[in-house]
């Protein structure tokens, strides 16, 4: 069953607070899009996936990641994580009210297709949802075929998801858990490997380690 996924972006030069200081306060920006490069890019190669909505709160600020295949727009006039996946939600099933909408975080820049095709073959249609690694958040939200996601995005996100009826899925799945806020997640999505975006903005040799 195919997918349409909606991905939120914050101002680069805003997003990711907690990361700063991972690079130089300069580069900040340079390596928030760097993540969303390298998530966004394995999105759009992953099977299951129909459409991709960038929602952006600065579109032309990230107007370099529609060359990935997404397509991008505004946010609406509510500027919260949740709102953002709504107004995604809802411009989706303006075009087909039956679609599957899931709702991805952008910053996975060790994401496998793999990972994600696995995921979406998991969920089989149901209301699901995937936690980050840690157990408390959430990386990616799927609705039921033209049911809404009914997105509860935050601290404690994945006990909410589950409460509200979403389906945990039991996948390792270890590149669609891996988010970034953190210095230490950063340590952790490059032992992994992440995309050629994100490592070249850190520096490292070659073509990326994935």
């Amino acid at each position: 069953m195919d997918v349409d996924l909606v991905v939120p972006m914050k101002h680069p030069r805003d997003g990711k607070s907690r990361l700063r200081g991972a690079v130089e306060a300069e580069r900040h920006a340079g390596l928030v899009l760097a993540l969303a490069a390298d998530t966004l890019a394995a999105v759009v190669s992953a099977g299951r996936v129909r459409r991709v909505l960038l929602v952006a709160a600065d579109p032309l600020a990230v107007a370099e990641l529609g060359a990935l295949g997404v397509e991008i727009v505004a946010e609406s006039g509510e500027r919260t994580l949740n709102a953002a996946f709504r107004h995604g939600e809802a411009l989706l099933k303006a075009d087909d009210p039956a679609a599957v909408v899931g709702a991805l975080q952008a910053d996975l820049p060790a994401l496998r297709a793999g990972d994600l095709t696995a995921a979406l073959a998991e969920a089989a249609g149901r209301r699901s949802f995937v936690a980050d690694r840690q157990g408390t958040g959430t990386t990616l939200l799927l609705s039921a075929p033209g049911e809404p996601l009914a997105p509860e995005f935050g601290p404690g996100s994945a006990r909410k998801h589950a409460a509200s009826g979403a389906v945990p899925l039991g996948r390792s799945l270890p590149t669609l858990r891996s988010d970034v806020d953190t210095p230490d997640d950063l340590a952790h999505v490059r032992a992994l490997g992440v995309g050629k975006h994100t490592s070249a903005h850190l520096g490292e040799p070659g073509e990326g380690s994935r």
